[in-house]
This record gives C-alpha cells, structure tokens and sequence, in this order.
C-alpha cells in the first residue's frame, strides 16, 4: 500500500539492564551480519547487555533458544537469519517449523523477538537486513526488549509471598487427591 508506514513502539527503560542472547544462523553470512548489526545497536540503545551465539541454521534457533531460556542466564531473545525460496518444498518447513517453535517458546513466557527473514530472494534479504533500511533484526532485538519490559510488568505485580504452585488448583486425573491439599 502506498504512502501507508508503520508506527514503531518506543523503547521500553530498564531499572536494571536486560540480558538479551542473539542467536543466529549465519548460513548467509551477509545477511546475518546486517541483523546482527541491527540488533546489537537496538539492544545498545536500551542499555542491555548482549552475548551472541551461531547456530547452523534456522532450523536449529528455535532449540537453542530453549536451552539458553532453561539456564536462567537471559531475560530475552534474538533469533536471527534468514531462509530464501529455493526449488523444493524444504523453504515451508524451515519457514514454518522455525516459526512455529519461536512461538511456542514465546507462549511458554520466553521473550523472544523473531528476526528470522523469509523471503523470495537475495534483493529481499538485503533490503530487510540492512540496519539503515528495514532493520528487521533492529526490530527483533525491540520486540524481544518489549516483551522483557512486559515479563518484568507482570512479575512485578504477582504476590510475593505465593510461590508459582501455591496459586494453582491441583488437577486430578484419577482416584483421591492425597496430602495437605487434598478434599
């Protein structure tokens, strides 16, 4: 559409500096190195603290982001790179299987911003990956901080006295619920 752009959010501020780990597939190296450029300016901008790692290829973010989420060593995520139409059906999967598992993660409260390109062709990648053109990996190092900012909202105003499974109706399957809990 014509004469029609996007707003983009403000960043959020931190009381404390978010730990943000980029993960990326360098498969094409030119790309990933423009998002990673994008991300790392974005993520400096908001004051956070950023490691990186490189893993095969997009298939493989989606993983590596729920190993590094299980350590407890970040507050968010950046997964970056980029997948071009080839002449097989293997495009769709590492599309839509990458996605998939990057929203996944996110329902499960992982704040992850997903800078993964999905595109027709080389021209395409370069336009969305370069950081004074779409930015695409600038806006996934943002979507990852607003989702932090949010995770922090809300584990803010959670009672502090009630641990997580104190708040939770235990749910039986079969037979008597047993312990203190039980009817």
């Amino acid at each position: 559409m014509a004469g029609v752009s996007h707003y983009e959010l403000p960043l959020p501020r931190f009381d404390a500096p978010p730990r943000l780990l980029i993960v990326v597939s360098p498969y094409y190296r030119e790309i990933a190195d423009g998002l990673i450029a994008g991300a790392r300016a974005v993520a400096e901008q908001a004051g956070a603290v950023v490691d990186q790692i490189d893993v095969p290829g997009a298939l493989e973010i989606p993983t590596a982001v729920g190993m590094a989420a299980r350590s407890g060593r970040y507050d968010g995520f950046v997964a970056l790179g980029c997948v071009i139409r080839g002449e097989t059906t293997h495009y769709e999967t590492v599309c839509n299987d990458s996605s998939r598992g990057l929203t996944l993660l996110g329902l499960e409260g992982v704040a992850v911003g997903n800078g993964i390109l999905t595109v027709e062709n080389e021209g395409q990648a370069i336009v969305r990956a370069d950081p004074a053109g779409q930015n695409k990996g600038g806006g996934a190092a943002a979507a990852a901080l607003h989702l932090i900012a949010l995770s922090r909202k809300y584990a803010a105003t959670r009672p502090q006295s009630a641990p997580d499974t104190e708040d939770r109706d235990p749910i039986r399957l079969a037979g008597r619920l047993e312990g203190p809990n039980g009817a």
